[in-house]
């Protein structure tokens, strides 16, 4: 069996890889219990309403109060992955359940 595959055009295409870390202030959490109860409903949204994206908790597992949430997102366009992303953190910082206290935006090329 041959099989054939189309040629590949060379320096045609970009790919652009965006990350984005969220961290977020939780409200009235006293136990990780309690903080799981917070932070797995806010990552289940987000992977609901973009399909597309990667999301998990990254950070700050050991502290009840605080959680660090990365994203990431790979697109063909530099712009749709930096829309995908600030959509992600007006998400977050419209939950009333907690408090964004910083989220950082990187965006990688291929060359990087």
């Amino acid at each position: 069996m041959i099989i054939e595959q189309s040629p590949v055009p060379t320096g045609t295409t970009t790919l652009y890889v965006g990350a984005l870390t969220l961290d977020v202030l939780l409200g009235d959490v006293h136990s990780l219990k309690q903080k799981r109860g917070v932070v797995r409903p806010l990552v289940a949204e987000l992977r609901r309403r973009f399909p597309g994206v990667a999301v998990a908790e990254t950070g700050h597992l050991d502290l009840h109060r605080r959680a660090e949430i990365g994203v990431a997102v790979v697109s063909a366009t530099h712009r749709n992955a930096t829309e995908v992303l600030e959509e992600c953190e007006r998400l977050v910082a419209g939950r009333p359940e907690v408090e964004l206290l910083s989220a950082r935006q990187r965006l990688f090329t291929e060359e990087e």
